[in-house]
Order: structure tokens, then C-alpha cells, then sequence
């Protein structure tokens, strides 16, 4: 017997769902297109057109920026001075540009963060999500960005993670 997990169960029957849902709207849709007059058609296609759009595209809730990079050293920062703990083991860590500083608010934050497209094509890894952690202000960074002005400071494991590392800057989607 076939071990099927709760997951694959779970998204099955979401896609099923969801295809119920798309019949049962184009089936209504094709009731009223039969029903209405030659002027009423259009706008009523048109309408359908929109609510079919919007019932298959998600909304992202993810913030867009750019990302540069930063390497060693990196103590001491903004958050939390010389205290070589407040780096996370898998070293995935940032300095908060001003954009998201907020007067040192932002230090301890998690973000998650991915490269959405670059100056050069293939840079990026859009397959690619990391969860990053605040601990430095990028103004402050003992070590200087490789562009200025950008929303996140990755650190070199970070960022190389996402995007090819010979990149100056990249732009992201992050989300808190």
C-alpha cells in the first residue's frame, strides 16, 4: 500500500476545489453570455474576464527593493556592538538600510527575502527564498556595501544564496 502524505491529500483536494469553482463560474458565465442582449455582451465578458483573473492570480504581500552585499568584518554593528552570537550559524544575515532602519527597531528582524531580476539576466535565483536576520544598520556597517543606497546589506553567504555574487546589487522581494 502506497504511503500518501497529509500534505499531497491537503493540495489535492485544494486543486480539486478549485477546479469546481472554475466549472461552476464558467458554466454561470456561459448562462448569462446565452441570456443577455448584443450591447450587454462585452461588459459582461469583460467582467467575467476580470473575476477569472483575480480568482487565478494571488496578490503578493512582499515589499520590492534592492539588495547589495557586504563581507567580513562585520563586527562591531549597530545592534549589538561586539557580541559574535547575535550572528545566526547558517551566517544569513543583513544590515537595514534606512528604508527599513527604523531608528534600530529593525535589529532582531526576520525577513524573508528573494531576488526578483538584476541589470544582467540570469543573475538571479528567483527559486531561491532565505530568511534573513537584521544585526547591523548599513550606514554604520564597519564594512562597506558594495552599492550604496540599497534597502538590505546582505552578507556574502546570503546574498550569494540568492544571486550570483559577483553581482554589485539585485532587486528583491522581502517580507517580514
Amino acid at each position: 500500500m502506497q504511503k500518501i502524505s497529509i500534505a499531497m491529500l491537503i493540495y489535492n483536494y485544494s486543486l480539486r476545489h478549485q477546479l469546481v469553482l472554475l466549472e461552476k463560474s464558467a458554466a454561470l458565465s456561459l448562462k448569462f453570455v446565452g441570456e443577455m442582449s448584443k450591447q450587454q455582451h462585452p461588459l459582461r465578458l469583460w467582467l467575467f474576464t476580470i473575476f477569472f483573473l483575480a480568482t487565478i492570480v494571488h496578490p503578493s504581500f512582499a515589499d520590492v527593493g534592492t539588495a547589495a552585499q557586504y563581507s567580513p568584518p562585520y563586527l562591531p554593528t549597530a545592534c549589538s556592538g561586539n557580541d559574535a552570537s547575535q550572528f545566526p550559524t547558517n551566517n544569513l544575515f543583513a544590515a537595514a538600510g534606512d528604508g527599513i532602519w527604523d531608528n534600530g527597531a529593525s535589529c532582531g528582524r526576520q525577513y524573508l527575502v528573494r531576488c526578483i531580476s538584476a541589470a544582467t539576466p540570469g543573475t538571479c535565483n528567483p527559486s531561491q527564498t532565505i530568511q534573513i536576520r537584521i544585526v547591523d544598520r548599513a550606514e554604520s556597517s564597519v564594512s562597506r556595501p558594495s552599492t550604496n543606497g540599497a534597502t538590505i546589506i546582505l552578507s556574502t553567504t546570503a546574498f550569494g544564496a540568492i544571486a550570483n555574487p559577483s553581482a554589485a546589487s539585485v532587486n528583491i522581494e522581502f517580507q517580514q
